[in-house]
């Protein structure tokens, strides 16, 4: 039994020497490949650091130098996530000009700019980080795309505040700027530049009329809700009569007023009818949509107005008054075609604030007037 337990002890002494240098050996190799891979990781991050840094001089390796260099990359990737939007920024970018302004390009942009003349000037403020070149861009990418002052804030890196003082700042003097500029041509102007379809059916047209709306929130007022409510649009709006001549330039902006204003009284409270004499001459005609009935307004001055034949409780109309009708729509609808233009600035499109009537009536005339007419002409000389 002696013997057998002896025995035993034996065999449980080198198994555990066994197992104790399997373990050791295991250890060591486990070092070893740590090593060796730590190794290789480090090698890889120095040639993958020198490469980065582009400082590889026959395998030596100058800190210094790469200190440099990254403190280098790492203010450039500070100046670059603190870049603002520019003028710059869309300089050669003819697309991206004329989706954010609705300018062709950089030398229309400032073709438009340098018309503003020297008055725009004054508009720097000391406390303004904003050029006034970048303040008119950041306006019009507002009436063109009708962004909130949130967004505009993050682009041109400055407060909200500053944006909705900068964007009111410039439609009032966009709106007294362009004011100035006498847009109403005389009859030997329309006359020069009148195409050749509309002067062989309408010669004596001086300009086409036609209404347009845009939409504004629920006044909190009971009178101005009924005021501002066009049955048309079945929503509050402001409402406003545009006129352009044969040729397609923008010849009169009315005032706006509320959508429940018929056409007929923005008419009879504008210039063109309270001082026909100084607008028309003998024979000057106006073309007009089916629901502008003034014929009445401008009989007295000898001016004739032609707008499609109303049935009047006929069945149907008489062939030579189809063919007329006709005629008209066909020429009519360059004033429909100008509009739907200005329309692409989304700034129409979107609901306004009821308290910025006042405001909304100068955003009404600076882009139907100016962004209109200082785009290419939409119809042909031919038309």
């Amino acid at each position: 039994m002696r013997r057998a337990e002896r025995a035993a002890k034996r065999r449980k002494s080198s198994t555990s020497a066994t197992i104790f240098e399997s373990d050791e050996n295991k250890d060591d190799t486990e070092v070893a490949c740590f090593a060796t891979v730590k190794g290789t990781v480090s090698e890889m991050d120095t040639s993958e650091t020198n490469c980065i840094n582009g400082i590889v001089i026959n395998g030596d390796f100058d800190k210094s130098e790469t200190k440099a260099v990254d403190v280098q990359l790492q203010c450039n990737l500070l100046t670059d996530g603190q870049s603002k939007f520019s003028i710059k920024t869309i300089k050669d970018n003819p697309v991206a000009m004329k989706y954010y302004t609705g300018f062709l390009d950089y030398k229309h942009f400032m073709f438009f700019f340098g018309i503003l003349g020297l008055p725009v000037n004054n508009l720097q403020s000391r406390s303004s980080r904003l050029t006034p070149v970048n303040q008119l861009l950041l306006t019009l990418i507002k009436l063109r795309q009708a962004k909130d002052d949130v967004e505009l804030s993050f682009m041109f890196r400055v407060s909200e505040a500053t944006v909705s003082k900068t964007i009111i700042k410039w439609i009032n003097f966009l709106y007294f700027q362009l004011k100035e500029i006498n847009i109403w041509p005389s009859q030997s102007t329309v006359q020069q530049h009148m195409p050749t379809g509309f002067k062989r059916l309408f010669p004596h047209t001086r300009v086409l009329l036609d209404a347009t709306e845009i939409p504004i929130q629920k006044p909190s007022n009971v009178n101005s809700q009924s005021a501002t409510f066009s049955t048309y649009k079945h929503k509050n709006t402001l409402k406003a009569m545009i006129g352009c001549t044969p040729h397609g330039c923008v010849s009169y902006v009315s005032d706006c007023y509320g959508g429940s204003v018929s056409d007929r009284q923005i008419i009879e409270r504008s210039p063109l009818c309270k001082e026909a004499s100084k607008y028309f001459e003998r024979n000057d005609s106006i073309m007009a949509d089916r629901g502008i009935m003034v014929q009445d307004l401008f009989a007295s001055n000898d001016v004739f107005v032609n707008t499609p034949t109303m049935l009047k409780g006929k069945s149907q109309l008489e062939p030579k008054d189809v063919v007329r009708d006709r005629r008209i729509a066909s020429k009519h609808i360059h004033i429909v075609r100008e509009i739907g233009l200005s329309k692409t600035f989304k700034i129409l499109k979107k609901v306004s604030a009821a308290n910025k009537l006042t405001l909304g009536s100068r955003i009404v005339y600076i882009i139907c007037f100016a962004m209109t007419n200082f785009r290419p002409a939409i119809v042909n000389d031919w038309a």
